[in-house]
């Protein structure tokens, strides 16, 4: 069966995205009761994340960030903290919980015009948080499509240290 020219793949999800109103709590509760664990902490804003973007104009922004495994599914807690984002827009509109599934790509600016084609748009996006000044997330506006949000990750090839690691 063909498909329209205007199809926008996703291939396999590699992440779940929950946003959390406190994120030590949370973590902690995540290895207590589930055994989920270890987690990798960080703060994203600048001077980590290099370049970000809201509607495609440069902003700031900064949220903690718990990174672990389920299996082989990366989760990821986010605890929003200043400025004008997605998860506060998400918090605003639905309460704490699921925000978006992750996506992988390995080729970011291919992956965003394909997107662009299809006429989807990036809602925020944020670069430059690896060691090697790459690594690129962006969110794109298909909760009204799919009832979720989407995000593109490119992956940096090596990663700052965590913060903090739990437990």
């Amino acid at each position: 069966m063909n498909r329209p020219e205007k199809v926008f793949p996703l291939p396999d999800i590699g992440q779940i995205c929950i946003i959390v109103p406190d994120l030590d709590k949370a973590v902690k509760n995540y290895w207590e009761r589930f055994g989920i664990g270890p987690w990798d902490l960080y703060t994203y804003g600048k001077p980590l994340v290099k370049r970000m973007t809201r509607h495609g104009k440069p902003c700031d922004y900064k949220m903690k960030v718990a990174l672990s495994y389920i299996g082989k599914m990366r989760i990821e807690l986010i605890e929003p903290l200043e400025g004008d984002t997605v998860y506060k827009e998400f918090v605003e509109q639905h309460g704490y919980g699921v925000h978006h599934l992750g996506v992988l790509t390995e080729d970011m600016e291919v992956s965003l015009k394909k997107a662009e084609r299809c006429g989807i748009k990036v809602t925020q996006d944020g670069a430059g948080f690896g060691l090697d000044d790459d690594g690129h997330y962006a969110y794109l506006d298909t909760e009204p499509l799919l009832g979720t949000t989407i995000e593109l990750i490119e992956r940096p090839k090596r990663r700052n240290p965590p913060e903090k690691i739990y437990p």
